[in-house]
């Protein structure tokens, strides 16, 4: 996270808000499943495009799906599978903070990211 010295919620949301791009890649962090958290010795992974995450908040919660986007500016991920209806009729993806979700299944197509997460390598 970025750090925070003040205790004020204000000044601690308005960090968050004015956070510069290198450190919001911080707030896009979801908690590993338990058999991965076994794996990979850690608790949390950034969230990446390919990823396959559980949602486990908000009225989707339980839905399992690819994660299609990831919004670094709003710090929120787009999930296959869940979205909204729009007054015409036509879906739209709801966008999810990543916070919000779980990581059940990792994208490691990444060589680096695979080497940086260790674990038993697959």
């Amino acid at each position: 996270m970025v750090r925070i010295e003040s205790k004020q919620p204000r000044k601690q949301r308005k960090a968050v808000y004015t956070a510069p791009a290198h450190a919001r890649s911080r707030f896009l962090r979801a908690p590993l499943a338990p058999t991965l958290r076994e794996q990979y010795k850690r608790r949390s992974v950034r969230v990446i495009v390919g990823d396959t995450v559980k949602v486990m908040r908000g009225e989707s919660a339980g839905t399992e799906g690819l994660v299609d986007a990831v919004d670094t500016k709003r710090s929120m991920i787009v999930v296959q599978g869940v979205s909204v209806n729009k007054a015409d009729g036509t879906e739209m993806p709801r966008p999810v903070p990543a916070s919000n979700v779980q990581v059940t299944k990792l994208n490691l197509k990444d060589p680096k990211r695979a080497e940086a997460l260790g674990g038993e390598g697959e």
